[in-house]
């Protein structure tokens, strides 16, 4: 399989393939692009009611399988909706991940009201939170400590005009880690991964990441995806000491700066992100 700037190369002649051999059933259905599926995976409506879901990155396949087996153990126990998955693909016509098949969910990622939505989307993490975590469940992309970004952090804070950042990461770094039993987090808490309907908060997406850990990746939201108006009432939907709330403050300028830097000339549109993040870190706790 050709790779291109690190990535597979993913065509919707690919895509009908796997569908057609692996899935008869669906074979007339049309297939066509969503447009920016996401940093890590290319996505095709399949239908009206399916999308078909293939990791770009050589090391996906983890993920795909880490859904099927944990996203219906979830989804009854969460305020929102979830992807609901409904084909697992194996590798084949020439891809070497598996690949999966979920329940479209129409929406968009335009927010309405930040405080409603910050209202709905800590009840949301709360809820993740006290979702009991059975033997074997899989440890978080982002639930332990974000110290080993530092070489990453010192490329950003070199290569990119930020004034203010550097002593926050310090601070950041000289933070207690969390000694408490893991729990459920998403930890991938940005607005590409939140879904709107009328402006209302209607649910998650993309569980690649999720897993067990400490809480205060999903923090990161709070400067992610709401405002310094909004993020009180976030904080207020959970059970959160000040240590741990800053430990989401450092998961945030991780999360900044990294995609600001690495994405600035790849996605400019990601890269916007990271750095409205950066800038919402350094505006307020």
């Amino acid at each position: 399989m050709k790779l291109r700037d690190g990535e597979l190369d993913i065509t919707a002649g690919l895509a009908r393939g796997l569908v057609d051999r692996q899935f008869p059933g669906w074979a007339g259905l049309p297939l066509r692009p969503v447009p920016d599926g996401g940093t890590d995976n290319v996505m095709f409506r399949l239908g009206e009611d399916l999308v078909v879901r293939l990791p770009r990155m050589p090391h996906g396949g983890d993920t795909v399988r880490m859904e099927h087996r944990w996203l219906p153990y979830l989804a009854p126990r969460l305020p929102l909706a979830i992807p609901e998955p409904v084909g697992l693909g194996s590798p084949g016509v020439g891809y070497p991940l598996p690949w999966s098949v979920y329940r479209w969910r129409p929406g968009d990622h335009r927010a309405g009201d930040l405080g409603d939505t910050a209202r709905a989307l800590g009840g949301f993490v709360a809820a993740l939170q006290k979702v009991p975590v059975p033997a074997g469940a899989p440890a978080a992309y982002r639930g332990g400590s974000y110290r080993g970004a530092d070489d990453g952090v010192q490329a950003a804070l070199r290569d990119l005009d930020v004034p203010g950042a550097a002593p926050v990461w310090r601070a950041a770094l000289d933070l207690p880690g969390w000694e408490r039993p893991p729990v459920w987090v998403h930890s991938d808490l940005l607005p590409t991964n939140v879904l709107f309907r009328a402006g209302r908060l209607d649910a998650v997406i993309d569980f690649g990441c999720a897993g067990v850990g400490d809480p205060a990746c999903d923090l990161m939201a709070a400067w992610a995806i709401l405002d310094p108006a909004s993020r009180p009432v976030f904080r207020a939907q959970l059970d959160v000491d000040d240590v741990t709330w800053e430990r989401g403050r450092g998961w945030a300028l991780v999360f900044g700066l990294g995609a600001w830097h690495y994405y600035l000339t790849r996605k400019p549109g990601f890269a916007a992100l990271g750095r409205r993040t950066v800038e919402q870190v350094l505006m307020t706790p």
